[in-house]
């Protein structure tokens, strides 16, 4: 089987554990292709937590979740130097940051030096600890979750530790048909009636369709259309008004690299051997809301981040 048919195969069953949530699902895979990190931000109860989980089950690798609170501890992620006095030296014992895919639950819920913790892992994919560096697994993903509707005893991240992420996914409420049919899932996995999962997909296989995600052909036109859209965040005026008004701060590079993979990784999964402006439009929204940061006077109009990136659209010309 090729590692095409295994991530479509995966992702069909994904849609079949995590309903009414296909774009959760998409931007997760897109995320594993892309070698990113992903932020999923939505009310409590949408299947944020569980469709992580479900994605480690589809994969080879190990999982874990840690819960984050205002107590936690910056060694809590990263591990510590465990003094052992049998043979009168430190021993360094990892924390959770040191497996595959690891889901930082309600992220915002932590100080800001439990969130900077994450930082260097994810960014430079080790962990210092003392005057040691320790290299994080070749297969690493930081998958994080919050809450949008509590903001007391919360931490909002800053814009260093936002741009890490790959892509800022938001998620809403599952319509009718999916609310009825999550009542029969829940009541099946009650009665032990669950989906078997298809077979793991290797880690090497994994990196095999990351290789041929970046291979993927991208037309200099399409480059440029990246290019442009990310320009235009820097250098409003010459696009609209609108702009100039609603934008403070526009797109690091980092925004232009995560526009350039989402797109080819999207590509790749609808089963395309090239880019087009539509797989750029696609990904846009999430791969640029959490960068960009609006003026006080968009703010004050109610001017989301979203609504600026479809300004963007209507005014960047496809080229």
């Amino acid at each position: 089987m090729t590692q095409h048919a295994q991530i479509t195969a995966l992702k069909g069953w994904l849609d079949s554990q995590i309903v009414g949530q296909p774009h959760l699902i998409e931007r997760l895979l897109i995320a594993l292709l892309a070698d990113g990190h992903l932020l999923v931000e939505g009310a409590p109860g949408l299947a944020k937590t569980k469709a992580v989980k479900s994605l480690s089950d589809g994969i080879e690798g190990n999982f874990h979740r840690v819960q984050f609170t205002p107590d936690l501890l910056p060694s809590d992620i990263t591990g510590t130097d465990i003094y052992r006095p049998e043979a009168g030296t430190f021993e360094f014992q990892p924390g959770p940051i040191f497996h595959n895919l690891v889901l930082a639950d309600e992220i915002n819920r932590a100080p800001a030096k439990v969130q900077s913790a994450l930082l260097e892992a994810m960014a430079e994919r080790q962990v210092s600890v003392g005057r040691t560096s320790y290299p994080l697994p070749k297969l690493f993903m930081v998958l994080a979750t919050q809450n949008p509707i509590e903001q007391e005893g919360t931490y909002p991240l800053p814009e260093a530790q936002l741009d890490r992420f790959l892509m800022h996914v938001e998620v809403g409420y599952p319509d009718i048909a999916a609310e009825r049919k999550i009542l029969r899932i829940v009541r099946d996995e009650a009665s032990a009636t669950k989906v078997a999962a298809p077979e793991k997909i290797t880690e090497t296989d994994i990196h095999e369709a990351r290789q041929q995600v970046l291979s993927i052909h991208m037309a200099d036109a399409v480059e440029e259309y990246i290019v442009q859209l990310i320009n235009a965040t820097r250098n409003p005026a010459l696009y609209s008004q609108d702009l100039v008004n609603w934008l403070e701060y526009g797109a690091s590079p980092r925004g232009t690299i995560a526009l350039d993979r989402c797109a080819r990784a999207m590509a790749w999964l609808n089963g395309k051997d090239f880019v087009s402006p539509d797989d750029v439009q696609s990904v846009v929204h999430d791969a640029l809301r959490h960068r960009i940061i609006l003026s006080f006077e968009a703010e004050a109009n109610g001017i989301t981040a979203d609504k600026v990136i479809d300004e963007l659209l209507a005014k960047v010309p496809v080229a």
